[in-house]
Protein backbone atom coordinates (compact mmCIF):
# COMPACT_ATOMS: atom_id res chain seq x y z
CA UNK A 1 0.00 0.00 0.00
CA UNK A 2 1.42 3.36 -0.97
CA UNK A 3 1.59 6.12 1.54
CA UNK A 4 0.23 9.50 0.55
CA UNK A 5 2.16 12.23 -1.11
CA UNK A 6 3.04 14.42 1.87
CA UNK A 7 0.80 12.60 3.71
CA UNK A 8 1.89 10.98 6.84
CA UNK A 9 -1.23 8.81 6.91
CA UNK A 10 -0.53 5.17 7.78
CA UNK A 11 -3.52 3.74 5.85
CA UNK A 12 -3.59 5.66 2.60
CA UNK A 13 -3.50 4.97 -1.10
CA UNK A 14 -2.06 7.27 -3.74
CA UNK A 15 -2.81 6.14 -7.31
CA UNK A 16 -2.42 9.46 -9.15
CA UNK A 17 -0.17 8.84 -12.21
CA UNK A 18 1.28 12.34 -11.84
CA UNK A 19 2.13 11.62 -8.22
CA UNK A 20 3.41 8.06 -8.69
CA UNK A 21 5.49 8.54 -11.83
CA UNK A 22 6.62 12.16 -11.56
CA UNK A 23 6.36 13.66 -8.11
CA UNK A 24 7.34 10.71 -5.91
CA UNK A 25 10.61 10.09 -7.80
CA UNK A 26 11.37 13.82 -7.50
CA UNK A 27 10.57 13.86 -3.77
CA UNK A 28 12.67 10.72 -3.22
CA UNK A 29 15.66 12.64 -4.55
CA UNK A 30 14.91 15.85 -2.65
CA UNK A 31 14.43 14.20 0.74
CA UNK A 32 17.99 12.83 0.55
CA UNK A 33 19.25 16.38 1.01
CA UNK A 34 17.32 16.76 4.25
CA UNK A 35 19.36 15.99 7.41
CA UNK A 36 17.91 13.18 9.50
CA UNK A 37 17.84 15.39 12.58
CA UNK A 38 15.13 17.56 10.98
CA UNK A 39 11.74 16.56 12.37
CA UNK A 40 9.03 15.87 9.73
CA UNK A 41 6.67 18.32 11.47
CA UNK A 42 9.21 21.08 10.84
CA UNK A 43 8.89 20.40 7.11
CA UNK A 44 5.10 20.26 7.32
CA UNK A 45 4.81 23.51 9.25
CA UNK A 46 7.38 25.28 7.05
CA UNK A 47 5.36 24.35 3.97
CA UNK A 48 2.24 25.73 5.60
CA UNK A 49 4.01 29.00 6.41
CA UNK A 50 4.85 29.45 2.71
CA UNK A 51 1.10 29.46 1.94
CA UNK A 52 0.42 31.86 4.83
CA UNK A 53 3.11 34.17 3.43
CA UNK A 54 1.38 34.08 0.04
CA UNK A 55 -1.97 34.94 1.61
CA UNK A 56 -0.49 37.89 3.48
CA UNK A 57 1.41 39.06 0.41
CA UNK A 58 -1.69 39.13 -1.79
CA UNK A 59 -3.75 40.67 0.99
CA UNK A 60 -1.29 43.57 1.19
CA UNK A 61 -1.26 44.19 -2.58
CA UNK A 62 -4.81 43.20 -3.52
CA UNK A 63 -7.00 43.06 -0.43
CA UNK A 64 -10.30 43.66 -2.27
CA UNK A 65 -9.39 41.69 -5.43
CA UNK A 66 -9.60 44.78 -7.64
CA UNK A 67 -5.94 44.93 -8.72
CA UNK A 68 -6.72 43.12 -11.98
CA UNK A 69 -9.60 45.47 -12.82
CA UNK A 70 -8.85 48.02 -15.53
CA UNK A 71 -11.90 50.06 -14.52
CA UNK A 72 -10.60 50.52 -10.95
CA UNK A 73 -7.55 52.80 -11.39
CA UNK A 74 -7.48 53.52 -7.65
CA UNK A 75 -6.27 49.93 -7.15
CA UNK A 76 -2.81 49.55 -8.75
CA UNK A 77 -1.92 46.24 -10.43
CA UNK A 78 -0.04 43.63 -8.44
CA UNK A 79 3.70 43.81 -9.23
CA UNK A 80 4.80 40.88 -11.34
CA UNK A 81 7.49 39.89 -8.86
CA UNK A 82 4.71 39.11 -6.37
CA UNK A 83 3.40 36.39 -8.68
CA UNK A 84 6.94 35.05 -9.12
CA UNK A 85 7.36 34.86 -5.34
CA UNK A 86 3.92 33.25 -5.06
CA UNK A 87 4.89 30.56 -7.59
CA UNK A 88 8.08 29.83 -5.65
CA UNK A 89 6.20 29.68 -2.34
CA UNK A 90 3.61 27.24 -3.67
CA UNK A 91 6.33 25.07 -5.18
CA UNK A 92 8.15 25.02 -1.84
CA UNK A 93 4.93 24.28 0.06
CA UNK A 94 4.10 21.43 -2.33
CA UNK A 95 7.63 20.00 -2.14
CA UNK A 96 7.78 20.15 1.64
CA UNK A 97 4.32 18.57 1.78
CA UNK A 98 5.68 15.84 -0.47
CA UNK A 99 8.78 14.98 1.52
CA UNK A 100 7.52 15.24 5.11
CA UNK A 101 6.07 11.72 5.02
CA UNK A 102 9.23 10.36 3.46
CA UNK A 103 11.30 12.10 6.13
CA UNK A 104 9.08 10.52 8.79
CA UNK A 105 9.81 7.07 7.41
CA UNK A 106 13.53 7.82 7.10
CA UNK A 107 13.65 8.85 10.73
CA UNK A 108 11.15 6.22 11.95
CA UNK A 109 8.87 8.89 13.39
CA UNK A 110 5.62 8.12 11.54
CA UNK A 111 2.54 8.33 13.72
CA UNK A 112 -0.86 9.89 14.42
CA UNK A 113 0.61 13.30 15.31
CA UNK A 114 2.14 13.59 11.86
CA UNK A 115 -1.16 12.68 10.22
CA UNK A 116 -3.05 15.31 12.19
CA UNK A 117 -0.35 17.92 11.64
CA UNK A 118 -0.15 17.25 7.92
CA UNK A 119 -3.81 17.07 6.99
CA UNK A 120 -4.95 19.52 9.63
CA UNK A 121 -2.77 22.22 8.12
CA UNK A 122 -3.73 21.12 4.59
CA UNK A 123 -7.38 21.78 5.45
CA UNK A 124 -6.46 25.40 6.16
CA UNK A 125 -4.17 25.65 3.15
CA UNK A 126 -7.11 24.72 0.91
CA UNK A 127 -8.59 28.14 1.62
CA UNK A 128 -5.33 30.10 1.57
CA UNK A 129 -4.16 28.91 -1.86
CA UNK A 130 -7.58 29.17 -3.52
CA UNK A 131 -8.10 32.74 -2.31
CA UNK A 132 -4.64 33.72 -3.59
CA UNK A 133 -5.56 32.36 -7.02
CA UNK A 134 -8.53 34.73 -7.13
CA UNK A 135 -6.13 37.67 -7.35
CA UNK A 136 -4.91 36.42 -10.74
CA UNK A 137 -8.32 37.09 -12.26
CA UNK A 138 -9.88 39.45 -9.71
CA UNK A 139 -13.34 40.94 -9.79
CA UNK A 140 -13.41 41.71 -13.50
CA UNK A 141 -15.52 40.91 -16.54
CA UNK A 142 -13.05 38.11 -17.31
CA UNK A 143 -13.48 36.50 -13.93
CA UNK A 144 -16.19 35.47 -11.48
CA UNK A 145 -18.06 37.45 -8.85
CA UNK A 146 -17.17 37.19 -5.14
CA UNK A 147 -20.31 35.08 -4.64
CA UNK A 148 -19.28 32.60 -7.31
CA UNK A 149 -15.80 32.55 -5.80
CA UNK A 150 -17.43 31.73 -2.47
CA UNK A 151 -19.05 28.66 -4.01
CA UNK A 152 -15.77 27.69 -5.69
CA UNK A 153 -14.21 27.72 -2.23
CA UNK A 154 -16.97 25.50 -0.96
CA UNK A 155 -16.33 23.12 -3.82
CA UNK A 156 -12.72 22.86 -2.65
CA UNK A 157 -13.79 22.45 0.99
CA UNK A 158 -16.33 19.73 0.26
CA UNK A 159 -13.95 17.71 -1.89
CA UNK A 160 -11.22 17.90 0.75
CA UNK A 161 -13.67 16.92 3.48
CA UNK A 162 -15.15 14.03 1.50
CA UNK A 163 -11.76 12.31 1.32
CA UNK A 164 -11.53 12.30 5.12
CA UNK A 165 -15.18 11.31 5.47
CA UNK A 166 -14.30 8.42 3.19
CA UNK A 167 -11.51 7.34 5.55
CA UNK A 168 -13.86 7.73 8.52
CA UNK A 169 -16.00 4.99 6.97
CA UNK A 170 -13.50 2.85 5.06
CA UNK A 171 -10.39 3.13 7.25
CA UNK A 172 -8.31 4.06 4.18
CA UNK A 173 -7.57 7.51 2.78
CA UNK A 174 -7.75 7.40 -1.02
CA UNK A 175 -5.94 10.51 -2.16
CA UNK A 176 -7.77 12.42 -4.92
CA UNK A 177 -5.96 12.80 -8.23
CA UNK A 178 -6.89 16.45 -8.46
CA UNK A 179 -4.56 17.52 -5.66
CA UNK A 180 -1.29 17.14 -7.58
CA UNK A 181 -2.74 18.60 -10.75
CA UNK A 182 -4.14 21.62 -8.88
CA UNK A 183 -0.86 22.35 -7.08
CA UNK A 184 1.19 22.20 -10.27
CA UNK A 185 -1.45 24.23 -12.12
CA UNK A 186 -1.25 26.91 -9.43
CA UNK A 187 2.54 27.11 -9.78
CA UNK A 188 2.21 27.37 -13.57
CA UNK A 189 -0.52 30.04 -13.42
CA UNK A 190 1.46 32.20 -11.00
CA UNK A 191 4.60 31.77 -13.12
CA UNK A 192 2.83 32.73 -16.35
CA UNK A 193 1.25 35.74 -14.63
CA UNK A 194 4.66 36.90 -13.42
CA UNK A 195 5.78 36.88 -17.06
CA UNK A 196 2.73 38.27 -18.86
CA UNK A 197 0.95 40.11 -16.05
CA UNK A 198 -2.73 39.74 -15.18
CA UNK A 199 -3.57 41.00 -18.70
CA UNK A 200 -2.47 37.61 -20.05
CA UNK A 201 -5.67 36.07 -18.69
CA UNK A 202 -8.03 38.57 -20.27
CA UNK A 203 -9.12 36.44 -23.19
CA UNK A 204 -12.22 34.60 -24.21
CA UNK A 205 -12.60 31.08 -25.53
CA UNK A 206 -15.21 30.23 -28.18
CA UNK A 207 -18.68 30.72 -26.74
CA UNK A 208 -17.67 33.74 -24.69
CA UNK A 209 -16.02 31.68 -21.94
CA UNK A 210 -13.46 33.81 -20.09
CA UNK A 211 -10.31 32.51 -18.41
CA UNK A 212 -11.85 32.91 -14.97
CA UNK A 213 -14.96 30.96 -15.93
CA UNK A 214 -12.78 28.30 -17.55
CA UNK A 215 -10.99 27.71 -14.24
CA UNK A 216 -14.32 27.73 -12.42
CA UNK A 217 -15.63 25.01 -14.73
CA UNK A 218 -12.47 22.95 -14.23
CA UNK A 219 -12.97 23.04 -10.45
CA UNK A 220 -16.50 21.70 -10.67
CA UNK A 221 -15.85 19.16 -13.42
CA UNK A 222 -12.85 17.80 -11.53
CA UNK A 223 -14.97 17.33 -8.42
CA UNK A 224 -17.81 15.61 -10.27
CA UNK A 225 -15.56 13.37 -12.34
CA UNK A 226 -12.49 12.52 -10.28
CA UNK A 227 -13.53 12.82 -6.65
CA UNK A 228 -17.18 12.43 -5.68
CA UNK A 229 -17.87 9.23 -7.68
CA UNK A 230 -14.64 7.68 -6.40
CA UNK A 231 -15.47 8.51 -2.77
CA UNK A 232 -18.97 7.04 -3.03
CA UNK A 233 -17.71 3.96 -4.85
CA UNK A 234 -14.99 3.27 -2.27
CA UNK A 235 -17.47 3.59 0.60
CA UNK A 236 -19.96 1.34 -1.17
CA UNK A 237 -17.22 -1.21 -1.86
CA UNK A 238 -16.12 -1.20 1.82
CA UNK A 239 -19.68 -2.13 2.85
CA UNK A 240 -20.03 -4.71 0.08
CA UNK A 241 -16.75 -6.42 0.94
CA UNK A 242 -17.07 -5.75 4.68
CA UNK A 243 -13.62 -4.15 4.81
CA UNK A 244 -14.62 -0.81 6.34
CA UNK A 245 -15.97 0.34 9.68
CA UNK A 246 -19.45 -1.02 8.85
CA UNK A 247 -21.21 1.85 10.59
CA UNK A 248 -24.98 2.28 10.41
CA UNK A 249 -26.24 4.85 7.93
CA UNK A 250 -26.88 7.56 10.58
CA UNK A 251 -23.40 7.01 12.02
CA UNK A 252 -21.79 6.97 8.57
CA UNK A 253 -23.22 10.34 7.55
CA UNK A 254 -22.77 11.89 11.00
CA UNK A 255 -19.57 13.82 10.00
CA UNK A 256 -21.48 15.53 7.16
CA UNK A 257 -23.83 17.29 9.59
CA UNK A 258 -21.46 20.02 10.92
CA UNK A 259 -20.23 20.76 7.39
CA UNK A 260 -23.81 21.07 6.11
CA UNK A 261 -24.70 23.35 9.02
CA UNK A 262 -21.72 25.62 8.36
CA UNK A 263 -22.62 25.83 4.68
CA UNK A 264 -26.28 26.61 5.43
CA UNK A 265 -25.60 29.22 8.12
CA UNK A 266 -22.83 31.04 6.26
CA UNK A 267 -24.61 30.97 2.90
CA UNK A 268 -27.92 32.26 4.28
CA UNK A 269 -26.06 35.06 6.06
CA UNK A 270 -24.00 36.04 3.03
CA UNK A 271 -26.73 35.79 0.39
CA UNK A 272 -29.29 37.66 2.49
CA UNK A 273 -26.87 40.05 4.17
CA UNK A 274 -28.55 43.45 4.79
CA UNK A 275 -25.39 45.25 3.65
CA UNK A 276 -24.13 42.74 1.08
CA UNK A 277 -20.99 42.04 3.10
CA UNK A 278 -19.59 39.73 0.43
CA UNK A 279 -19.20 42.69 -1.92
CA UNK A 280 -17.89 44.90 0.88
CA UNK A 281 -15.11 42.59 2.08
CA UNK A 282 -14.95 39.16 0.43
CA UNK A 283 -11.50 38.34 1.82
CA UNK A 284 -12.51 38.40 5.48
CA UNK A 285 -15.49 36.15 4.69
CA UNK A 286 -13.34 33.63 2.83
CA UNK A 287 -10.87 33.67 5.72
CA UNK A 288 -13.49 33.26 8.46
CA UNK A 289 -15.42 30.46 6.76
CA UNK A 290 -12.20 28.73 5.69
CA UNK A 291 -10.86 28.79 9.25
CA UNK A 292 -14.08 27.36 10.70
CA UNK A 293 -14.06 24.69 7.99
CA UNK A 294 -10.48 23.76 8.89
CA UNK A 295 -11.47 23.36 12.54
CA UNK A 296 -14.39 21.08 11.66
CA UNK A 297 -12.13 19.07 9.38
CA UNK A 298 -9.48 18.69 12.10
CA UNK A 299 -12.13 17.34 14.46
CA UNK A 300 -13.08 14.76 11.83
CA UNK A 301 -9.42 13.76 11.42
CA UNK A 302 -9.08 13.31 15.19
CA UNK A 303 -12.25 11.19 15.23
CA UNK A 304 -11.10 8.95 12.41
CA UNK A 305 -7.65 8.46 13.98
CA UNK A 306 -9.05 7.66 17.42
CA UNK A 307 -11.96 5.63 16.02
CA UNK A 308 -14.47 7.70 17.99
CA UNK A 309 -17.81 9.29 17.04
CA UNK A 310 -17.50 12.50 15.11
CA UNK A 311 -18.96 15.62 16.74
CA UNK A 312 -22.30 16.73 15.33
CA UNK A 313 -22.32 20.23 16.82
CA UNK A 314 -18.78 21.50 17.37
CA UNK A 315 -18.95 24.65 19.45
CA UNK A 316 -17.11 26.69 16.80
CA UNK A 317 -20.43 26.82 14.92
CA UNK A 318 -21.91 28.88 17.76
CA UNK A 319 -20.11 32.21 17.05
CA UNK A 320 -21.03 32.24 13.35
CA UNK A 321 -24.64 31.30 14.17
CA UNK A 322 -25.00 34.03 16.79
CA UNK A 323 -23.29 36.59 14.54
CA UNK A 324 -25.55 35.69 11.60
CA UNK A 325 -28.69 36.16 13.70
CA UNK A 326 -27.31 39.34 15.27
CA UNK A 327 -26.56 40.85 11.86
CA UNK A 328 -30.22 40.65 10.88
CA UNK A 329 -31.31 42.21 14.16
CA UNK A 330 -28.77 45.04 13.90
CA UNK A 331 -27.94 45.43 10.18
CA UNK A 332 -25.55 48.31 10.88
CA UNK A 333 -23.02 45.90 12.41
CA UNK A 334 -23.34 43.26 9.70
CA UNK A 335 -19.74 43.43 8.48
CA UNK A 336 -18.37 44.07 11.96
CA UNK A 337 -19.99 40.82 13.06
CA UNK A 338 -18.01 38.95 10.42
CA UNK A 339 -14.78 40.56 11.66
CA UNK A 340 -15.56 39.33 15.16
CA UNK A 341 -16.31 35.85 13.83
CA UNK A 342 -12.98 35.76 11.96
CA UNK A 343 -11.00 36.71 15.09
CA UNK A 344 -12.89 34.24 17.30
CA UNK A 345 -12.49 31.49 14.69
CA UNK A 346 -8.75 32.16 14.33
CA UNK A 347 -8.04 32.17 18.06
CA UNK A 348 -10.28 29.16 18.68
CA UNK A 349 -8.70 27.13 15.88
CA UNK A 350 -5.16 27.89 17.05
CA UNK A 351 -6.13 27.04 20.64
CA UNK A 352 -7.78 23.77 19.57
CA UNK A 353 -4.80 22.74 17.46
CA UNK A 354 -2.28 23.59 20.18
CA UNK A 355 -4.23 21.66 22.83
CA UNK A 356 -4.65 18.53 20.69
CA UNK A 357 -0.99 18.54 19.62
CA UNK A 358 0.17 19.04 23.21
CA UNK A 359 -2.03 16.18 24.44
CA UNK A 360 -0.79 13.86 21.69
CA UNK A 361 2.83 14.73 22.45
CA UNK A 362 2.25 13.99 26.12
CA UNK A 363 0.51 10.69 25.32
CA UNK A 364 3.17 9.44 22.88
CA UNK A 365 6.04 11.04 24.83
CA UNK A 366 7.39 12.88 21.82
CA UNK A 367 8.18 16.45 20.84
CA UNK A 368 6.38 18.30 18.07
CA UNK A 369 9.39 19.81 16.33
CA UNK A 370 12.25 17.57 17.40
CA UNK A 371 13.16 13.92 17.05
CA UNK A 372 13.71 11.82 20.13
CA UNK A 373 17.13 10.22 20.31
CA UNK A 374 16.53 6.48 19.89
CA UNK A 375 19.69 5.75 21.85
CA UNK A 376 18.08 7.11 25.02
Amino acid sequence: MNTSRGSRVINSLDTSPLSVYVMHPFWNKVVQFCPKWVAPNVLTFSGFLFTVLNFMLFASYDYYFYASSDDKPQYPPIPRWVFAVAAFNIFMAYTLDGIDGKQARRTQTSGPLGELFDHGLDSWTAMLITVCMYSVFGRTDHSVSPLRMYFILWNVFINFYLSHWEKYNTGVLFLPWGYDASMLATVIVFTLTSIGGHEAWKFELPGGVSAGIMFEMLFYVSALVSNLPVVLWNIYKSYRDKTGKMRTFPEAIRPLVPLALLFAISTIWIVHSPNNILEEDPRIIYFAIGTIFSNICCRLIVSQMSNTRCEVLPWILLPVTVAAIFSFILPNVDLESMYVVSVVALLSHIHYGACVVRQMCRHFRIQTFSIKDHSE
